[in-house]
């Protein structure tokens, strides 16, 4: 089969012999001509923008979770697989667990000045409500890691289909889910029913002194709201790995708020020895005429 890589040049050293290996049998290349191409593998800033010259293409795969830089694309008109990759998921869930502990224990409490501050013991796991919205795959894989630790967990989706160790919530009951939410972690995916979808008035359900931790997508959160509910003291910390700029631009309010922690859109990442087998597995299927895994469903956009 002959696969078309388009995505940036810079991937292309560390990405071409991990889905080499993973699948021998693929002739991968740059370029070509298009009615060729059996499948493309895409990511966002790659030289191919029109896709209608590949209409023999069975596949393009995806090597993000995120896919709203490509299901919007009036040319593609091949199925489309987002990428579900175990090293990503593991990945997320670290950088979600690790904040919900920080912000859980109170680790900023304990400043190094020397005063003996024992009388800020934080309550136990148990005693804590931890929710999450959007409970994907990453969602699931996050609450998976929390449970153990004893956690209240509450699970938003557009579905509410069960998890186990998750009390789930769905459709109107975003409010109830918000109000729960002593720490708030966002991953839903970027569509239009998402986009602001933190606003001023939805922030105002968190309850007071509430975190939140934003590792899915910059355009969930109305950023002037967020602003103006730190300085009013209601919400106490956002940590914040995404941006609806990326890079952030340098003199956004962001980088210098007190009670704002930027990380540079790190907390989980598609590795190429993860979700390389992925991506062959797909490949493989779409070549057989079997079901793709992980199939966008255009309409939802995700």
């Amino acid at each position: 089969m002959r696969v078309l890589f388009s995505a940036p040049d810079a991937m292309w050293s560390e990405w071409a012999p991990a889905l080499r290996a993973a699948c021998p049998e693929m002739v991968l290349q740059r370029g070509g001509d298009p009615s060729a191409i059996d499948a493309i593998i895409y990511a966002p800033g790659g030289e191919i923008e029109d896709l209608s010259p590949y209409a023999n293409a069975r596949l393009v795969q995806s090597l993000w979770a995120g896919v709203e830089r490509i299901v919007t694309n009036p040319t593609l008109s091949q199925p489309l697989a987002r990428m579900v990759d175990p090293g990503l998921a593991q990945g997320m869930a670290e950088y979600c667990t690790g904040w919900v502990m920080r912000a859980h224990l109170g680790m900023d409490r304990y400043v190094q000045d020397g005063t003996w501050r024992n009388g800020q013991i934080p309550p136990l796991a148990s005693e804590r409500d931890v929710v999450i919205l959007g409970m994907g795959e990453l969602g699931r894989a996050v609450a998976a890691m929390l449970a153990p630790i004893g956690f209240r967990l509450t699970g938003y989706s557009a579905s509410g289909k069960p998890v186990e160790g998750v009390e789930m919530l769905a459709g109107d009951a975003l409010d109830e889910a918000l109000e729960r939410a002593a720490i708030l972690v966002t991953l839903l995916p970027d569509t239009p029913q998402t986009r602001g979808l933190l606003d001023a008035s939805r922030l105002a359900r968190l309850p007071r002194g509430a975190w939140l931790v934003n590792p899915g997508r910059g355009t969930l959160i109305d950023d002037e709201a967020l602003l103006a509910a730190l300085d009013a003291g209601r919400l106490a910390h956002a940590v914040l790995d995404v941006f609806r700029t990326e890079p952030l631009p340098p003199t956004h309010p962001f980088w210098t708020h007190p009670a704002v922690t930027v990380t540079p859109h790190i907390a989980a990442d598609t590795r190429p020895e993860t979700a390389a087998p992925v991506v062959a597995d797909n490949l493989r299927r779409a070549m057989a005429g079997r079901p793709v895994r992980h199939l966008v469903d255009r309409q939802k956009g995700y």
